[in-house]
């Protein structure tokens, strides 16, 4: 009987599921694969006084998970070619459950920094198989849609992965709050068991062995690996050290409001997911270019001295950012013919290379200079990413 039971659920596939009913499960899946992956953000004042550490050295080892992605993107897009897609998200997913458990009794800076590493390393598996399954699964068309939806879910978890966070910390305490983010790791992992079909190697798409060198002779794919890069730059540098500027005066909001600060993203949500179709009608280019410069207009805003124009330049910032990494992501999965997997691994280790770098480097800007000089930083960065964007071909899908 419960062979029987088990049976059909693992028949309801995405295959299987309408159009609103597939993207509510990319999003729903994307939001549990990454939401340890930025939520810890919205407790970094609290975990600063914990270890005792300066907030460039505590944004480095909240950030860490980002190191852990790059190095499991370059090995799935080396290596995964072989690997059953449903299995790989699956097993990823149950155990990112282990080090995010481990979080809430890591006694030192070192073991909390080594245990985001593991997440990252989990969950950048989870997130490249994930990307690699809607390229090979999707129709061209029906390709940005997945995308976008993927990226719509990383999205809410940026969002409500802070809030369940920052309210968890405040209410419990730091071990809790990480004890409660294991098991939604573990959510995760039953959604993609229930949902995703039993997928094998994908021979008749996929080279025997990846050629990575192929992806990197492409002018247009190393843009968009540049680009990547540059967003997560951006983006972590933001809202890593932006925290700590919202709860110094003249802003000082408690640790609760600092949560619910981060209702930023709600424009997010509502306008990623129609990035897919913004890349169908205008292409690429104009679509990152645009979403660059929406991002850029947020920075002068985030040097005022009021709360609401603060919060203002963050859900710019937020709205561009996500709108750009949801059509870059598109871009390398339907640029990349045969080899989407490789791209994909490639481009997302290139991406989350440049959070980290984020994290490292403006954070030293951050404490030697302050939040002025990490603002300039960050144009910088969106300034490269415009520069690199222009290099992309301006395509347009055809369903």
């Amino acid at each position: 009987m419960s062979h029987t039971v088990a049976s059909s659920l693992s028949r309801v596939t995405l295959a299987q599921l309408s159009g609103a009913a597939t993207t509510a499960v990319v999003a729903v899946m994307a939001f549990l694969t990454l939401v340890d992956l930025f939520a810890a953000q919205a407790i970094l004042p609290a975990l600063t006084r914990a270890y005792g550490a300066t907030p460039a050295a505590m944004g480095v080892a909240v950030n860490a998970s980002t190191l852990g992605m790059a190095v499991a993107a370059l090995a799935v897009a080396l290596f995964g070619s072989g690997v059953d897609r449903r299995t790989g998200i699956v097993g990823s997913l149950a155990l990112l459950a282990c080090p995010t458990a481990l979080l809430a009794f890591a006694p030192s800076l070192a073991v909390f920094t080594g245990l985001r590493v593991a997440q990252g390393l989990c969950m950048a598996t989870a997130f490249t198989l994930t990307l690699a399954y809607l390229g090979e699964r999707c129709r061209t068309g029906a390709a940005a849609g997945a995308f976008a939806a993927y990226i719509t879910g990383n999205v809410a978890s940026n969002l409500f992965g802070r809030l369940l966070s920052a309210t968890v910390a405040d209410q419990y305490g730091l071990a809790p709050n990480f004890l409660v983010f294991a098991g939604l790791n573990l959510a995760g992992a039953a959604l993609a068991a229930a949902t995703l079909s039993m997928y094998p190697p994908s021979r008749s798409t996929a080279p025997a062995r990846p050629r990575w060198t192929d992806p990197w002779r492409r002018a247009e794919l190393r843009a968009a690996f540049g680009v990547g890069f540059c967003i997560l730059f951006a983006f972590i540098a933001t809202f890593t050290y932006a925290n700590f500027v919202l709860v110094a005066p003249p802003l000082g909001l408690s640790p609760v409001a600092l949560g619910f600060a981060y209702l930023v993203f709600a424009p997010s949500i509502a306008t990623t997911p129609v990035a897919g179709a913004a890349v169908s009608r205008f292409g690429s280019r104009p679509v990152i270019m645009s979403s660059l410069a929406v991002a850029a207009l947020g920075l002068p805003l985030l040097l005022a001295s009021s709360v609401a124009i603060v919060l203002a330049g963050l859900a710019l910032v937020g709205v561009g950012t996500f709108f750009a990494q949801a059509a870059a992501t598109g871009f390398v999965g339907r640029s990349a013919g045969s080899d989407r997997a490789v791209a994909s691994g490639f481009y997302l280790a290139s991406y989350f290379a440049g959070g980290l770098a984020g994290a490292a480097i403006l954070g030293r800007v951050f404490d030697a200079y302050g939040w002025p000089a990490c603002v300039v930083g960050i144009g910088g960065a969106l300034a490269a990413a415009a520069l690199l964007g222009r290099r992309l071909v301006s395509e347009q899908l055809r369903a």
